[in-house]
């Protein structure tokens, strides 16, 4: 994503809508980091938005730079309260004194220069405040897909470890999520060059997330590097 553009094509985000299972297990995860005031880089149409708002956040500010989906994202958000849809790319003003947390949830990727921004980030931080990341993991899982849909990259551990240390931030735990999509994304993307639909997203959040929730809640996937 660079400053230029300000539409998204939504492949991506019209079929990871029906995904509520998947996003929830994210905001389970990333919930002790919120904070009161939270800033959403990206939020799309506001499905996670909606759900980061079920957690004890006092108030949110949602930026959604694309024209298209800035409209669902406002009208996902009129009736609360607590939200503050943005048009426009992430900035600190919006919270003068500082954010307790900024989450970046499928969109760093899009982020031609991510050291940039997340340099923003830090600057946008209280003291002692949380940046909280989710990301495609594994170069070699890199396909046209990935491509397609605006992926400059996709991440490591290791990697992403690195480049927030070089930030100035300290990590406080960093880890891979839903080892089980690695095999099916392999397969279906790389391999066979298939796009994305919402019925394999469905069936995969109702089968097997709630699966993998309990799985890695037990056994975290360490061996990957």
């Amino acid at each position: 994503m660079t400053d230029q553009q300000t539409t998204y094509p939504g492949k991506e985000l019209e079929a990871l809508s029906v995904a509520v299972n998947y996003h929830r297990w994210i905001v389970s995860r990333i919930a002790p980091y919120l904070g009161d005031t939270v800033a959403e880089v990206g939020a799309g149409v506001g499905s996670v938005s909606l759900l980061l708002l079920e957690n004890n956040v006092g108030r949110l500010v949602a930026f959604e730079p694309s024209n298209n989906m800035y409209p669902l994202l406002a009208e996902n958000l009129a009736h609360e309260n607590r939200a503050v849809p943005v048009n426009d790319f992430f900035s600190g003003r919006h919270a003068p004194q500082g954010f307790d947390s900024v989450i970046y949830i499928n969109v760093l990727e899009h982020i031609d220069d991510d050291r940039a921004e997340l340099g923003r980030a830090f600057d946008a931080l209280k003291p002692g405040g949380h940046l909280v990341l989710f990301v495609p993991a594994l170069a070699w899982l890199y396909s046209d897909f990935d491509r397609q849909i605006g992926h400059f990259r996709r991440y490591t551990r290791s990697g992403l470890s690195g480049l927030v240390g070089d930030v100035g931030f300290t990590v406080l735990e960093a880890r891979y999520f839903d080892v089980a999509g690695i095999i099916p994304w392999y397969l279906y993307f790389v391999l066979l060059r298939k796009s994305i639909g919402a019925g394999s997203v469905s069936l995969y959040d109702k089968v097997v997330v709630p699966v993998m929730r309990v799985v890695e809640r037990v056994v975290p996937a360490r061996w990957l590097h």
